[in-house]
């Protein structure tokens, strides 16, 4: 608990009770009492209401399965990438072409060049 081993905490204690004094010691421990039982209210309320919207409860899910660290990036990317079915991705969408047909021919590139002297075009509705 907190790094801190059975003899620390002992030591801890005895400091709170002498700092504390035999007086006020009994108004403390109800203090920490009420907190405590505070806190176990407060957190079983949560579980109750998360539970009340969201529609399940938290001991019956499966955790393991929300794991990051279950998760290999470069298994998932395979998996991807060697995966032959190719299925829409809703009920309208067009199936995915499994090959590409190249053009017979490619056009060629044409490169509009300023003459000296003329200024650039400016698009203000580009920056």
């Amino acid at each position: 608990m907190f790094g801190i081993n059975g003899s620390e905490f002992l030591i801890l204690l005895i400091i709170g009770v002498i700092v504390i004094g035999p007086s006020r010691l009994p108004e403390y421990t109800r203090k920490l009492t009420n907190l405590v039982k505070e806190l176990r209210r407060m957190a079983s309320g949560a579980r109750e209401q998360i539970k009340e919207e969201v529609g399940i409860d938290i001991d019956e899910v499966d955790w393991k399965k929300y794991d990051p660290r279950q998760y290999d990036p470069r298994r998932i990317i395979k998996e991807a990438l060697l995966d032959d079915d190719t299925k829409p991705v809703s009920d309208g969408a067009p199936v995915a072409v499994a090959t590409v047909e190249t053009p017979t021919k490619v056009p060629e590139r044409v490169v509009e060049r300023l003459s000296i002297g003329e200024k650039a075009p400016f698009d203000a509705e580009a920056t």
